[in-house]
């Protein structure tokens, strides 16, 4: 009897452990998926945006308020951006939403 209940024991441990391992894993992978359903927005948005034909994106700078055509980097940010400059840094976001103004 005693036997018995050590196993009992021994497999509810371990289903349990297996449930957290699961519960784990999926937590992980859903948090993987949207991250990646985002990057996926993000690009298409700026794949959206007008560029030349060279490539760079039409965009009008918020820092100078002129016409740009400007090559993005991998974060989606023009070759002009400046890290912790505010109009910059809005740039960066309206270009990764698809919300810049472009001509």
């Amino acid at each position: 009897m005693a036997d018995r209940r050590r196993l009992e024991r021994f497999l509810r441990s371990k289903l349990r452990e297996a449930g957290e391992q699961y519960e784990e894993l999926r937590t992980s992978t859903d948090a993987q998926l949207d991250e990646a359903r985002e990057a996926y927005r993000v690009a298409r948005n700026a794949r959206e945006l007008p560029s030349d034909e060279e490539g760079r994106t039409k965009i009008v700078c918020r820092r100078y308020a002129e016409r740009r055509a400007a090559m993005l980097d991998d974060e989606y940010r023009p070759a002009c951006y400046e890290a912790g400059h505010p109009d910059c840094e809005g740039c960066a976001e309206d270009v990764r939403e698809g919300r810049i103004e472009t001509w």
